[in-house]
């Protein structure tokens, strides 16, 4: 390895982006990138939507293919585990003991499933989706007849319950909050998706707090909530926590996060942070955030890359987001978490509409339920940080650009 050498921990999306890049600025030959999983960099959002129901291969998911890493010399050591890194040496040290020197170290370690530490959770039969893996074995076990209970009403959650009844499962979900996504958008998208659900054959219960599994054999039979409910198959979608171990023990510093800056960099700039695992300040938002999204790994990806290179980075983007369920494609742009206004448009009786939030007349988010026109202009004020109409914004006549005071 030579002294000038970039190594990538991680092998999500994150940092298949990041090796891209750095590629296409000529360093592939520098750049080693290390995976704990035996799969190329793959995408992680088909897992619980295209390809769990079948409708994509496993190739369709890398973010490059092996030839990519060939031709540009990048090194991949997939299926290895790092245990520790030494900064004082500038060495990634990995379980086997054997060590990879840097000059560049890029964290992009993800993050992973919260566990729920309840009584009888160690039963068969019990899953959580974060990798392909945990898609084969649960597809392996999705028969026509057999009860699914998914335990979440977050975006992963209710995307496999989505496939899951459009397969012939009987499916339950419960959620401990009172409304679907409450993390993710406001009351009224809540409202429509529970409606959908329930539509589409979804028993659901909201202010449902699991208190155990019981099974039969080792298996699974039943989870114990507010009385209980038959299962052959549960699933948990309880929210994810940042993998910062490793940053930790190298003395780095962490808040819901490895904190990093506006070009990636951590307290050490030989070690920079990309992806779920970091928490950085957003200018647009004005305030610390962790983002779990395929937008933020990308734009994190890029950024790093132009530091890396010495080159100015891309412009700081509108967060944004995406959820499918059935034939509904939800997109969110902006972090909402204060607003004084929330302004609907469209129907959603007809699975079409959008819901503008504001702040002293200001658009900081929206949700647009199969409204990509109204998503991608919204983007653009959101980042403008444009003042509108409210009246405008009701009126479909309107087109939401002319919204802008």
């Amino acid at each position: 390895m030579t002294t000038d050498a970039i190594v990538i921990v991680g092998a999500g999306q994150a940092a298949g982006q990041l090796a891209a890049s750095l590629a296409q600025e000529g360093l592939g030959g520098r750049v080693t990138l290390i995976g704990d999983e035996p799969h190329l960099p793959y995408q992680r959002p088909p897992l619980s939507k295209k390809y769990l129901a079948g409708e994509i291969e496993l190739d369709r998911l890398f973010v490059k293919p092996a030839a990519f890493y060939e031709k540009n010399g990048i090194g991949l050591q997939l299926g290895k585990r790092v245990a520790r890194i030494d900064r004082g040496s500038r060495t990634v040290i990995l379980e086997d003991g054997s060590g990879l020197p840097y000059a560049t170290l890029v964290l992009a370690t993800g993050s992973r499933p919260r566990r729920l530490p309840l009584p009888g959770s160690e039963l068969d039969g019990i899953f959580y989706l974060r990798g392909i893996a945990d898609v084969a074995a649960i597809r392996a076990r999705f028969e026509q007849g057999k009860s699914l209970v998914v335990v979440g009403g977050g975006y992963i959650g209710l995307e496999l319950a989505a496939v899951a009844v459009r397969h012939g499962l009987k499916v339950s979900v419960l959620e401990q909050a009172p409304r679907l996504m409450a993390r993710g958008v406001g009351p009224l998208v809540s409202e429509f998706y529970e409606q959908l659900h329930r539509q589409e054959g979804i028993d659901l219960h909201l202010g449902a707090a699991v208190q155990s599994f019981e099974g039969r054999d080792g298996l699974v039979r039943r989870v114990i909530c507010n009385g209980g409910f038959d299962a052959d198959i549960v699933v948990i979608g309880a929210g994810a926590l940042p993998n910062v171990e490793l940053a930790q023990e190298a003395g780095l510093a962490t808040a819901d996060g490895i904190l990093v800056d506006a070009l990636c960099r951590t307290e050490d700039p030989a070690v920079y942070a990309i992806g779920d695992c970091t928490s950085q300040f957003h200018p647009l938002i004005e305030r610390n955030l962790r983002l779990e999204s395929v937008h933020n790994a990308l734009e994190q990806a890029r950024i790093a890359a132009a530091s890396i290179c010495g080159k100015p980075p891309p412009a700081v983007q509108v967060p944004w987001f995406w959820s499918d369920q059935y034939d509904v494609k939800l997109q969110m742009a902006g972090i909402p978490s204060s607003y004084d206004d929330a302004v609907m448009r469209g129907q959603p009786g007809r699975r079409s509409f959008a819901v503008f939030y504001l702040a002293n007349g200001a658009l900081v988010g929206i949700d647009a339920v199969n409204r990509p026109a109204d998503f991608m202009i919204s983007k653009l004020l959101i980042g403008e940080r444009a003042r509108v109409d409210r009246a405008k914004l009701l009126d479909e006549g309107v087109a939401v650009k002319d919204s802008r005071l």
